[in-house]
């Protein structure tokens, strides 16, 4: 054993199995596919290298099937509700009441998908929400009393983070290739933009265009056939340990979780203040479009940033302070177009950004606990969008729309300030590798 720098080389000797320093025969099967496709052609595009991955594609396609519905849910559940009960401030609530529940719940039910494996808790879970979702329908269409409406909202907070399973399964399948894990979280990041982007338009198609049930019965068929897809590709799941869980990931994650929060801040800030501003210039039909720029600057970064080096948090956290700028001084010229490129930079910004802050997680939460730390970054994400929503709706209704394009701006300086005073914020490459070598009597 030598070390050399910030590396630890460890050079086995003893080739039998299960002797110090060589992997059991079962480990060695598991990880050769995996490694054997990553190092096969170097100047083969990065996004190729790894959906040829085994079981990748598999688990991938029930990821994405099973996405989608998370941008479908809550504007399918206003326009049902609103549609039906002709309240707004009744349809707002009750989605309200289901993101605070989610909040609470989302936590645990990670917390008991890495004690128990995905599958086993993962699929119950998820039935669960569903039933919660047809029971939204059933006494919105039934004119049930007030109450069971909250009850059956609330139910849906089981809704596993399909999220950070996939994220888990990535880190499981390339544990030893940090450019290809880079890789396949920048492709993680871009996959949550576009099911942001089309969620919504989807949902308000299928409510508007067919019946107003439709956006959530379609999101409730959605979220079910793609779990069980993702669970069926069992040969790409994270094992589950038999070994104590130390530490607590709400500890690990340090200074991180205010970062997600005024991330989080930003986002929502920046989706009210669009809404308002455009439906001020009546052009409120137009908002989804413009807002779906920024999402798709996001999605289109998020695919190039993958195929770059990585870059530190306080860089990303850095520029991201700046583009949140373009929006307010877009805005200040009454110019729609001017503002719709903006958007569109700024959010160019953001993936890179998320991308970095989920490596920080990564390298954080304890062994055995990578899902429940990410559900808690998940959380502080939607505890800042609700904290911004409501502060730019408050600036909007004050100083108006141009002025509440201040406040993601005032939330990305602020993430920049957390960023820069967090001390355990670290670049990507001050984590210590470890790398085995081959003696001479090793197998070549």
């Amino acid at each position: 054993m030598t070390v050399t720098g910030s590396t630890l080389v460890l050079t086995a000797t003893d080739t039998a199995p299960g002797a110090a320093g060589v992997p059991a025969p079962g480990a060695v099967r598991n990880a050769a596919p995996a490694a054997r496709a990553l190092g096969a052609g170097r100047a083969v595009n990065p996004y190729r290298r790894l959906f040829a991955v085994p079981g990748a594609r598999g688990f991938t396609a029930g990821n994405l099937i099973a996405r989608l519905p998370m941008g479908m849910f809550g504007i399918s559940a206003v326009m049902m509700i609103a549609g039906q009960r002709g309240s707004y401030a009744l349809a707002g609530a009750v989605v309200a009441t289901g993101l605070a529940a989610t909040a609470v719940v989302a936590p645990w039910t990670a917390r008991l998908i890495d004690r128990h494996g995905q599958a086993r808790i993962a699929v119950p879970a998820t039935l669960i929400a569903v039933l919660g979702s047809l029971s939204l329908v059933a006494c919105v269409r039934t004119g049930a009393p007030t109450w069971t409406l909250f009850a059956s909202y609330a139910a849906t907070a089981t809704t596993p983070n399909i999220g950070g399973m996939s994220r888990a399964r990535w880190t499981h399948l390339l544990r030893d290739s940090p450019a290809a894990h880079h890789t396949a979280m920048s492709f993680e990041q871009a996959a949550d933009e576009l099911c942001y982007m089309l969620g919504p338009v989807l949902a308000a198609f299928l409510c508007g265009a067919v019946f107003p049930e439709a956006g959530t019965l379609a999101g409730a068929a959605l979220l079910l056939t793609g779990m069980l897809v993702f669970t069926s590709c069992r040969a790409t799941q994270p094992p589950v340990t038999a070994t104590p869980r130390q530490g607590s990931p709400l500890r690990a994650l340090g200074p991180l979780l205010p970062l997600f929060l005024v991330t989080g801040m930003v986002f929502g800030s920046m989706e009210v203040a669009s809404i308002a501003y455009l439906d001020v210039r009546g052009l409120g039909a137009a908002s989804g479009l413009v807002l779906a720029l920024q999402a798709a600057g996001s999605c289109a970064a998020g695919l190039l940033y993958g195929t770059l080096r990585a870059r530190s948090l306080k860089a990303c956290v850095c520029v991201l302070a700046v583009m949140m700028t373009l929006p307010w001084a877009a805005a200040a010229t009454g110019s729609v177009t001017a503002l719709a490129c903006a958007l569109l930079l700024a959010g160019m910004a953001t993936a890179p950004t998320m991308v970095s802050a989920m490596s920080q997680v990564h390298a954080r939460i304890p062994e055995g606990r990578l899902n429940e730390g990410m559900t808690l970054a998940v959380t502080a994400i939607f505890a800042g969008i609700a904290a911004g929503s409501a502060s730019a709706g408050w600036a909007v209704e004050g100083p108006g729309p141009v002025a509440a394009y201040a406040v993601p701006a005032a939330a990305a300086l602020i993430a920049l300030a957390v960023a820069l005073t967090g001390r355990s914020i670290r670049r990507p490459s001050d984590h210590s590798r470890v790398v085995r070598t081959a003696a001479a009597g090793d197998p070549q």
